[in-house]
């Protein structure tokens, strides 16, 4: 027998997960009486100091039937990124304990537990929390047909908003991505009441600045709206009348890199003679770093069309984050916050400074584009320090979403548990209310597509083009688990985003076909009508899901069970992707079902259901 120890059990550890610095931590492990063990110790150390970790004595503290309990209390006195494990002596050799993969104690391997520890001050916007994002790549969303100013001539237009975006290289065999649908922001205005059917409470938009591609991660001006989305009018009205109906407006903010056709760099020619490309003496100079002036400068991997931006420049770092710079201009029109392009990228002075200034307007959201657990995040040789209180609010959830996706496209109760788990222990809970938890983003394909669509990998843009439309069969199936990720997705631990048209049936593999416009009177209404009522439920139990606890009930290869609950009221989700029906563990007591059936104290094949139980 071993030690015993679980970091997920309030008996082991208490509070469980990140906690404030100057908090009081309980943690307590049980030794069986006739394993010869003595002298149980806790290691804690800071992150990169594994040869010189703190040691705790664990104190005898209760006697059970063939354990013996330890115990001791642990105070973090400042905010760090610490990591623990146990030691013990058996007949006068040291054994260490390490964590397993669901949290518990092993002799095998050797990978410590996780402690955050965030500022005691640290806090995320509670606009978010218990609400819904929902994502708008500008050019599809919606045209409004309102006439445009200085829309610049090399710009191609689809003549109708429908089909596929052009996916072939020109004659030299360059993407250009100057094919436009010519989507804008008066059209997101005037979809507000369609928005808010669903729920929405957070737009989050991609990139609305002046820019020479229609994905527009390419800025050429930091301060103009794109002409062909509008005018610094039209945004500011959105604002406004998002605002009125419950909305807040997130802008997606890319600052690892400018374009090259713009007035900063402006190697095309665009802008004149000024520029860091044409002209050494430009202000501007001073944010590349050029290897042989003026053709051969750092490039976002390697993309010359992308010039790297230096950060950490005095000059730069102001013209985004000082008095009047990019950041303190959009807010003062009704941004309510930035997603942060490639945070991994951004060096930890500058999102020091990005946060500075949001939070001097109050509660302004910060969300960062990381990929893996940000809490634990090595970018670059850099371990680094998102959720200690001093940088991001949350991140773009993709660690729950691939987990999600998997579990309904290939089975694992297993992996989905534990990925909610490591979540919930590693971020502190204040992030996790704001997290953004997306099934579907410009950057991934569709996810009816990843659910049924045929495996792509490998599969250059002719086949994706080919492929893009699913077979009947193939989208029936599509559809049906898609219902079923999006339950969890709505009622695990953080906040959902909707990939705009995901509610209306929009497949497609990578960019561009994920990117395709909204298809607007062709919607799939039996779907359409699916994401209604999840927003419907997101928004009568907003409170719960912001601030309830997460309970696992059940778990298998098919079944995924869990509750939320807050003082007095509970919801029990429930989904069976399987093929089969499935016996379900239901509390005894009554309660009243919102969605979907449950048969006989069972759940069939394919279905979901969500109850509602009231003290």
């Amino acid at each position: 027998m071993e030690l015993i120890f679980h970091a997920q059990d309030n008996t082991y550890k208490s509070p469980f997960g990140a906690v404030a610095a100057g908090t009081q931590i309980q943690f307590h492990a049980d030794l069986p009486k006739d394993g010869g063990y003595e002298d149980p110790r806790l290691l804690v150390c800071r992150d990169g100091q594994w040869d010189s970790p703190q040691v705790v004595s664990l104190t005898l503290e209760n006697v059970l039937p063939r354990y013996n309990r330890f115990g001791a209390v642990y105070t973090p006195e400042s905010p760090a990124l610490l990591f623990y494990r146990f030691s013990c002596s058996q007949n006068g050799e040291t054994i260490d304990f390490y964590r397993d993969v669901n949290g518990s104690a092993t002799r095998q391997g050797d990978c410590w537990w996780q402690l955050t520890v965030y500022r005691p001050d640290y806090q995320t916007p509670d606009f978010i929390k218990g609400g819904l994002y929902y994502q708008i790549f500008p050019d599809r969303f919606c045209r409004s047909g309102t006439p445009k100013q200085n829309v610049p001539a090399d710009r191609v237009m689809h003549p109708d908003f429908s089909g596929l975006p052009e996916f072939r290289p020109d004659a030299q065999g360059k993407i250009l991505n100057n094919d436009y649908f010519g989507g804008d922001l008066a059209g997101i205005i005037e979809k507000i009441p369609y928005l808010q059917g669903l729920g929405v409470t957070c737009l989050y938009l991609n990139p609305i600045f002046e820019a020479h591609s229609n994905h527009r991660y390419n800025t050429a001006d930091y301060q103009k709206i794109d002409p062909l989305l509008g005018t610094q009018e039209d945004f500011k009205r959105l604002c406004d009348t998002a605002h009125e109906a419950g909305i807040a407006i997130v802008l997606d903010g890319v600052f690892s890199h400018t374009g090259s056709d713009s007035i900063y760099f402006n190697r095309e020619g665009r802008y004149g003679n000024g520029g860091a490309f044409r002209d050494p003496q430009s202000p501007y100079r001073k944010w590349y770093q050029f290897e042989e002036y003026p053709q051969k400068y750092h490039s976002w991997w390697g993309i010359d069309t992308l010039p790297n931006v230096i950060e950490d420049e005095p000059s730069y770092l102001d013209f985004i984050c000082g008095d009047d710079g990019v950041l303190e201009f959009w807010m003062k029109l009704g941004a309510d916050g930035f997603r942060l392009d490639v945070a991994d990228e951004l060096p930890d002075c500058f999102l020091d400074a990005v946060r500075r200034r949001l939070k001097k307007h109050g509660a302004h959201l910060l969300i960062g584009e990381v990929w893996e657990d940000a809490s634990n995040k090595i970018a670059y040789g850099q371990r680094r320090r998102y959720f200690l209180g001093e940088q991001l609010d949350g991140v773009m959830n993709y660690p729950l979403g691939n987990a999600i996706l998997s579990f309904i496209r290939c089975g694992g109760g297993e992996n989905l548990s534990r990925t909610v788990w490591t979540l919930l222990e590693n971020y502190p809970l204040q992030t996790v209310a704001v997290l953004m938890s997306s099934l579907s983003t410009h950057d991934i394909p569709r996810a009816i597509t990843a659910l049924a669509g045929e495996p792509y990998q490998n599969q250059d843009r002719e086949w994706q083009a080919a492929h893009h439309f699913l077979p009947l069969d193939r989208y029936q199936c599509g559809k049906k688990r898609l219902k079923l990720a999006s339950l969890l997705q709505y009622f695990l631990p953080g906040v959902p985003c909707l990939y705009y048209g995901d509610e209306a049936g929009l497949s497609g593999y990578r960019d561009p076909f994920n990117r395709c416009p909204y298809p607007w009177g062709q919607e799939d209404h039996e779907l359409l009508d699916w994401f209604r009522k999840l927003g419907s439920l997101r928004r009568e139990f907003s409170s719960l899901l912001a601030n309830g606890e997460y309970l696992p009930v059940q778990w298998d290869r098919d079944l995924f069970c869990f509750l939320r609950r807050q003082s007095g009221l509970a919801l029990l989700i429930a989904v069976n992707r399987g093929e089969e029906p499935h016996a379900l563990t239901l509390p005894q007591k009554a309660g009243r079902i919102l969605l979907g059936q449950a048969d006989g104290g069972g759940l069939a094949a394919g279905e979901s259901l969500v109850i509602l139980y009231e003290n």
